[in-house]
């Protein structure tokens, strides 16, 4: 049926009111200074304008519907589409084209029409639409038929109970506990608004670090709240949980051990009590056995036993449980092959509600690492990728690294696994439920990550969730197209190569050739190849990975080495441990090399070690001389937000390049050909004393 049709100008002005008063009791945010960018589009003029010229037009079929809320949602973005006149949205009984979130559209006679099996198909097409208009400059005439390929696309929160966020660079926890449920904050509304937009539709709302607290029944009345505001844009919650809680909260419990009846038995009452508040609960994520967190091998159980268990108690309910793979202990002299060595004896052994979250590379994200070869191993258990957008490795808030690179290095590689569906990208869609996961870098600063083009990294995880054939040039130019639109084309082509750029640069200048884990301690910014530290881990520090001698550099895995080589499937296990043909990019990953090694540039090590950060240091600079041109098409307020923190990256640039140089130089005693301005003595002796929750101020050289 027909819910609006033609109207009075009269008529009109009621609607109008009428939706402002429930996008305000909802909370549905129409304010520019409160979304990212890409929602409001930055301009050097303020406007405070807002005109209403396109109602849509609803149709429902036979046994789906369209709440009220998801309505104005449309309605909001349906606003904002310039070039038709009208917009006709049919909710259609059941089309297994587009599934549960998928969406058909077409313009015809300057009315757009939208048709889907479900309101969040139809709120997915009018973000499409907006984005489609601001990036080509019309709407298509011929149908455009999509939906997700991914079933959860799953923003993970960092987030602490006291407020501060683990590896956070914008500011405080987006969640004020102290305050829920009774006060709202109408940032929720605008976070779930943007997360939709890019198709996000699951998020964990705490640290994988978690507290026992969250699962109290104090703690969940405000997750119930959390999530009754996301509900209306498609969004799901999860939790984190500590494998340790039914001990910690229950003191008639003597440990955690899985296999113990009542331990079972108290998550089965919790999962109860989550659902009772919480009908459409996604499920737990799940940190065990992980720098020093609780888990099932505490008790002599396995990693199976563990998941196993949870998902029994989240069965009833349709809940998921993530267990996540980030693994390693000292039991093994390479780090990079624990979460091999730890779950593939238990291939297959997982219920069908479990799913293996697993990094992107086999250490921790480091700017530049193969995939982790337990994707190309497990056969007969659901994968799920774990990727950080947030820039623990990258250079906090500070650096541009646009991340869509990094990631579609990932989902595109190739695994040999044998079947049909050999990358990454295919095994994990193949999943009984297939899901992708990133965690967030955004926080309670005024612009969400703190540095503004850092939204393009939130952005372009959204679209490779959606669909990760995009191309990272694709979604950089949507980003800048919606983001800045009244730029020239010109510039607009300038950014978008800027962006896509830059991760490549920050690989030059901090780790190249497959150098990796070489950060300051604790916080993760800035060089410290020289770092050590009594009594820590041998595993935490720079040293492990680089083994830097007289002979040469590199971790040696390879035949000759750890093995870690023999991970692979063929032809990478071959590609890898051979020095002669393993690629330039992992050649310090794989192998410990000569300083005289002839690399496939021609140059030796030292040459091309040198080569590549004094690349990255000069590609730092230009990006910050670059950036002076986009000063006339964007807010003043926005310009500096970047031009500051491009500047802390150059000079961070040199820092790197120096310090790491000079470290290396004294083990190679060769010649730095660009030469240094700084003192290895004086960066040895310099410490920037921040905490894990804070963005470094600034580097050395500021």
């Amino acid at each position: 049926m027909k819910i609006t049709t033609g109207l009075s100008f009269i008529a009109l002005i009621i609607l109008l009111l009428h939706i402002t008063t429930a996008c305000e009791r909802q909370r549905i945010v129409t304010k520019d200074n409160t979304l990212p960018l890409w929602l409001t589009e930055e301009k050097s003029v303020e406007s405070s304008s807002f005109e209403v010229h396109v109602i849509p037009n609803y149709h429902v079929g036979n046994t789906n519907s369209i709440s009220e809320d998801q309505k104005q949602i449309i309605n909001w973005f349906s606003n904002q589409i310039k070039s038709v006149s009208n917009t006709d949205i049919t909710i259609l009984d059941n089309d297994e084209a587009l599934g549960n979130e998928g969406y058909r559209m077409y313009v015809k006679n300057n009315v757009l029409f939208i048709e889907a099996n479900t309101g969040a198909g139809a709120f997915y097409a009018a973000f499409a639409a907006r984005r489609i208009e601001a990036t080509e400059g019309s709407l298509p005439s011929q149908p455009l038929v999509e939906k997700p390929q991914f079933d959860l696309r799953v923003l993970n929160h960092w987030d602490n109970l006291d407020g501060t966020v683990e590896r956070g660079y914008a500011g405080k926890s987006l969640w004020k506990w102290e305050q829920l449920p009774d006060t709202i904050s109408p940032r929720y509304a605008a976070y779930a608004l943007s997360c939709a937009s890019v198709g996000i539709n699951t998020v964990v709302l705490n640290n994988v670090n978690a507290s026992p607290e969250i699962l109290t029944d104090e703690y969940l009345v405000k997750v119930a709240a959390l999530a009754n505001v996301f509900r209306p844009y498609n969004i799901k919650v999860m939790l984190s949980v500590n494998f340790s809680s039914p001990s910690a909260l229950d003191k008639s419990i003597k440990d955690a051990d899985p296999l113990r009846p009542e331990v079972r038995a108290w998550w089965k009452e919790r999962a109860d009590k989550i659902y009772e508040l919480i009908p459409d609960f996604a499920g737990f994520l799940v940190k065990a056995n992980s720098e020093g967190l609780p888990g099932p091998l505490d008790f002599g159980r396995t990693h199976a036993d563990g998941a196993n268990m949870l998902a029994e108690a989240l069965e009833p309910h349709n809940g998921l449980v993530m267990w996540r793979a980030f693994v390693y202990s000292p039991s093994d002299a390479d780090r990079a092959k624990q979460a091999y060595l730890e779950f593939m004896p238990y291939d297959g052994q997982f219920k069908d509600n479990v799913i293996i979250q697993i990094k992107n590379g086999p250490i921790d994200f480091q700017p530049r690492e193969p995939f982790s070869p337990l994707f190309g191993a497990l056969q007969k258990t659901d994968m799920m990728v774990e990727l950080q957008i947030t820039q623990e490795y990258t250079g906090h808030a500070n650096h541009l690294c646009y991340l869509s690179p990094m990631w579609k290095e990932c989902l595109d590689a190739d695994t040999y696994n044998g079947t049909d569906h050999s990358t990454i990208k295919a095994q994990t869609k193949a999943a009984k439920i297939s899901a992708i996961a990133g965690v967030t870098n955004l926080g309670d600063d005024e612009v969400w990550c703190a540095n503004e083009l850092a939204q393009a990294n939130w952005y372009a995880f959204g679209r490779l969730a959606w669909n990760p054939d995009l191309s990272s040039e694709q979604i950089a130019k949507e980003w800048i197209s919606q983001s800045f639109q009244s730029m020239p084309e010109k510039e607009k082509a300038s950014m978008a190569k800027m962006l896509c750029d830059s991760r490549e640069m920050v690989v030059d200048y901090m780790m190249p050739l497959g150098l990796h884990h070489i950060f300051a301690w604790g916080h993760h910014y800035g060089p410290e190849p020289w770092c050590a530290i009594p009594g820590a881990r041998p595993d935490w520090m720079p040293s492990y990975y680089h083994r830097a001698d007289e002979a040469g550099l590199g971790f040696d895995r390879s035949p000759s080495g750890s093995k870690g080589n023999e991970q692979y499937n063929a032809p990478l296990s071959e590609l890898y441990g051979n020095i002669e043909k393993c690629p330039d990019e992992y050649l310090l990953w794989f192998h410990h090399a000569a300083w005289d090694h002839k690399m496939q540039s021609g140059r030796t090590l030292w040459e091309e070690l040198c080569f590549r950060y004094t690349r990255g240091m000069q590609a730092a600079e230009a990006q910050y001389q670059l950036w002076q041109s986009f000063k006339p098409y964007m807010s003043a307020a926005a310009w500096e937000n970047v031009n500051r923190r491009l500047d802390i990256q150059a000079k961070d640039a040199r820092w790197w390049h120096d310090g790491c140089l000079l470290y290396f130089q004294t083990f190679s005693k060769m010649p730095i050909p660009e030469g240094t301005v700084y003192k290895l003595e004086d960066m040895q002796k310099f410490h920037i004393k921040i905490d894990n929750y804070t963005c470094a101020p600034a580097g050395f050289v500021n």
